[in-house]
């Protein structure tokens, strides 16, 4: 079971490592004493927890006197134990805490006191760890990469499509709904009516004609751009609403042709919601 223990300067980016490890599926407890790092790792390993991560800095310095055996007690229980330890910069560290207008755990007067008091109070920890990451340079998403690519974690873009039909109401949950109403709408061909956007009748129909064409062309480039905005800007995810008058034809048939020609952003279609409310 890995048991990565994170620590580092104050500002340096400790929340962020924390968070991305949480989100890739880590069991994540901030501000750990060392002493309970044995406890948490008998406890993870009775409840079938896979994968922890513990963060422990500058606030937990009354317990970090019991470090080194801590360390060497969790050595010998525990398997895949790694240490990582955050820094950076002075004026970068200055920066942070400037913009984030939080109190240094430590409380003096001047920040950059704190900063040299906090390397030296920290510096048992830095001395233990297996990697020392200088996070000067990088922004919150290079140090969420850095950290995932680390432990071994290559997490992909999910695209999420689903279907609607307005006259059921939109979604809620979603980062984009597009409106297909203005394409050919099978619903006014009998023969059409009862079948759905599935079948290559329908879709067929939906984009016959250039303009139709046209219309869902300049459609998809804007769901590619918006999507890989939000992979560029760190998500992991991003969800579409497609939505027609009633969800079982146009919105279907242009989802099914998204996933399909968005395969390179992980599109998938996670449901067609409306498709069990139409007329039989």
């Amino acid at each position: 079971m890995p048991f990565i223990i994170v620590s580092g300067l104050s500002g340096s980016g400790k929340s962020t490592a924390l968070r991305a490890l949480e989100d890739a599926g880590y069991f994540a407890t901030d501000n750990l004493p060392p002493e309970l790092w044995g406890a948490m790792s008998d406890l993870a390993q009775a409840r079938r927890i896979e994968r922890v991560v513990v963060s422990t800095d500058a606030r937990t310095r009354d317990f970090l006197a019991a470090l080194e055996s801590s360390y060497e007690r969790l050595k010998k229980r525990q398997d895949g134990v790694r240490v990582f330890f955050l820094e950076a910069g002075d004026e970068v560290l200055l920066r942070r805490y400037n913009l984030s207008r939080r109190a240094h755990p430590l409380g003096d007067p001047s920040l950059l006191l704190d900063f040299k008091r906090e390397a030296e109070l920290l510096s048992p920890l830095r001395s233990i760890a297996d990697t020392v990451i200088d996070t000067t340079a990088l922004s919150d998403v290079q140090l969420a990469e850095r950290m995932l690519g680390l432990v071994g974690i290559s997490q992909g873009f999910d695209l999420r499509l689903t279907t609607f039909g307005f006259k059921h109401a939109p979604p809620r949950d979603v980062d984009l709904m597009l409106d297909v109403r203005t394409l050919p709408n099978p619903y006014y061909d009998p023969e059409l009516r009862p079948r759905t956007g599935l079948e290559e009748a329908v879709s067929r129909y939906v984009f016959a004609g250039g303009e139709n064409e046209s219309f869902y062309q300049r459609l998809r480039g804007y769901v590619r751009e918006s999507a890989e905005r939000a992979r560029a800007a760190g998500r992991h995810s991003y969800s579409v609403a497609v939505g027609c008058t009633g969800g079982q034809h146009r919105s279907v048939a242009v989802a099914e042709r998204l996933k399909h020609d968005l395969n390179d952003l992980g599109a998938r279609v996670i449901d067609h919601r409306d498709i069990p409310l139409a007329a039989p």
